[in-house]
């Protein structure tokens, strides 16, 4: 009977803990309330390069801090770049869109900016792209090339992101570095031929691919 009594009051008191501290979670998610937040950012790392090699690309981001771990972003940019190799001699120019969101895996008690998240985007481009040189069989079992016209054409991918953010001093810049592991889903093609370059994307000789970005931004 003793040991029932025991029993029963160990479970009360489980009980009523569990209830509480439902409670208090509740109470703390009612609480919440998004107020206008944003953090702009450009691709410094990126920009930089691009003085120094084919691929000029400059892009940068609008996040907003949507709940206590979860934040929408926004990355736009431009892409102009060349692709030379296995007999083709292609260039590319246009602007590319992201959109997504991520979540907070590990954060700072004193700073919820501060930490480490992963999440994911949808990503699209509208772009120019002309073939000068594109390698063909030609009569008799020999090497030849044909040229075509400049057109338009536009692809379309998902991308995860994986990343972290610190704050630079007690300043309102942070630097936020991010992986972006992508996948083609959909492109279209010029006479079937599939594009060698994606603006935002990269080199799509295959459906797979990574970027990655090293940001400066800044939280109003």
């Amino acid at each position: 009977m003793k040991t029932r009594l025991i029993y029963t009051l160990f479970l009360s008191l489980c009980s009523l803990l569990s209830f509480a501290q439902d409670k208090k979670e509740a109470a703390e998610k009612e609480k919440w309330k998004y107020t206008p937040n944003f953090m702009v950012g450009v691709d410094a790392l990126n920009f930089g390069v691009s003085f120094f090699s084919d691929r000029m690309l400059y892009q940068g981001f609008i996040s907003s801090q949507i709940n206590r771990n979860v934040h929408a972003v926004i990355d736009a940019g431009f892409e102009k770049n060349i692709y030379q190799k296995n007999g083709y001699d292609a260039k590319v120019n246009g602007p590319f869109l992201k959109l997504g969101a991520f979540y907070m895996l590990a954060k700072d008690a004193e700073n919820e900016f501060n930490g480490f998240y992963a999440g994911g985007k949808v990503a699209g481009s509208f772009y120019s792209q002309e073939y000068m040189s594109v390698p063909v069989r030609g009569y008799g079992g020999s090497n030849a090339s044909v040229s075509y016209p400049s057109s338009t054409q536009s692809s379309y991918w998902i991308e995860g992101t994986i990343g972290g953010r610190v704050q630079l001093f007690e300043s309102n810049f942070y630097i936020d570095v991010n992986l972006q592991p992508k996948y083609m889903v959909f492109t279209t093609k010029q006479d079937d031929i599939q594009p060698m370059i994606v603006p935002g994307f990269g080199r799509s000789s295959s459906k797979f691919n990574m970027g990655f970005a090293w940001n400066l931004a800044y939280k109003f």
